[in-house]
């Protein structure tokens, strides 16, 4: 029985850092690779701090203490997986056996009609300008 996409089980343990079987790897290139792909990490990533965060609502105090203990936690949470979005996608697309490289599919395609026409106006970049073509800080 060869299946294509995660049952439910399956997605949330992926999605919290669990390798699925090769099997699906299609389906997980295009979930970290493809298009949403940013928004469907910050979805995962804005998750966990909520139920973390959750019990200091039930203690007894005014909204804005409620805010001023939380909202800080919460927002700096967000901010740090909107930042280490492509090294972490990175990670999970080289843990799946995947080309890291990958996550810039969409910007290449984007930007295609640019390199085309820089070509055609100053003829092919130079060969050591291939280590600057890719987004990985390493």
């Amino acid at each position: 029985m060869s299946t294509t996409k995660p049952n439910l089980w399956q997605y949330i343990t992926y999605a919290y850092g669990r390798r699925l079987p090769d099997s699906m790897q299609r389906w997980v290139a295009e979930d970290l690779a493809g298009q949403g792909a940013v928004r469907r990490h910050m979805i995962r990533c804005a998750i966990p701090p909520l139920f973390v965060l959750a019990p200091f609502w039930l203690i007894p105090v005014s909204l804005y203490m409620h805010m001023e203990m939380t909202a800080p936690i919460y927002i700096w949470a967000v901010l740090m997986a909107l930042a280490l979005n492509k090294p972490w996608r990175r990670h999970r697309l080289a843990q799946h056996g995947l080309d890291p490289n990958l996550v810039d599919v969409i910007k290449r395609k984007k930007q295609a009609r640019m390199h085309e026409d820089y070509v055609r106006r100053f003829g092919p970049r130079p060969e050591d300008a291939k280590s600057q073509s890719n987004s990985s800080p390493f």
